[in-house]
């Protein structure tokens, strides 16, 4: 199951790679010049109310923050790629990093699905509800089991000595 979670995890950190070297790209180019072409190239209609708002509020972005944007991008991609490392290679302190850095986002989604819920933010939520709640079971079920292997063995002599 750690290692589905780390696929999951490392999935995620490379589109946020591919999400965030693309943003940049775009920090000299005119933002919705870029959109245009890539509705274009869709086949969405430009007419589309949605398609509009998307483009009224691309005009309003500046370059600083499409550079933040691309840049927040490529942080959290570095996280991810961490928990994703850390919990292929079966680290102990990457469960608690993913535990960590998951369930603080949490309050974040739920604000989000607040605002514009969306099929895809319930179901990520969910999935990250799920992981967290795995990793912390599989945390607290393993704690005990290592301290006892980790307990020196009593010898059949020790137990009849007073």
């Amino acid at each position: 199951m750690l290692r589905l979670i780390a696929v999951f995890k490392l999935l995620k950190a490379s589109l946020l790679i591919v999400v965030g070297a693309g943003i940049l790209r775009l920090i000299h180019n005119d933002l919705v010049t870029e959109l245009d072409h890539w509705i274009a190239g869709l086949g969405l209609d430009p007419g589309n109310r949605y398609v509009d708002h998307l483009l009224s509020k691309a005009a309003s972005i500046s370059p600083h923050q499409v550079r933040d944007l691309g840049l927040g991008s490529l942080v959290y991609a570095a996280l991810f790629m961490t928990e994703g490392i850390g919990l292929w290679l079966l680290q102990r302190w990457a469960e608690w990093f993913t535990v960590v850095i998951t369930a603080s986002l949490l309050p974040i989604e739920v604000y989000e699905i607040h605002r514009h819920p969306t099929a895809v933010k319930i179901l990520v939520l969910i999935v990250n509800v799920a992981v967290v709640v795995y990793l912390l079971y599989r945390i607290r079920d393993e704690s005990p089991r290592r301290r006892k292997s980790q307990a020196p063995k009593r010898r059949r002599s020790d137990r009849f000595t007073m």
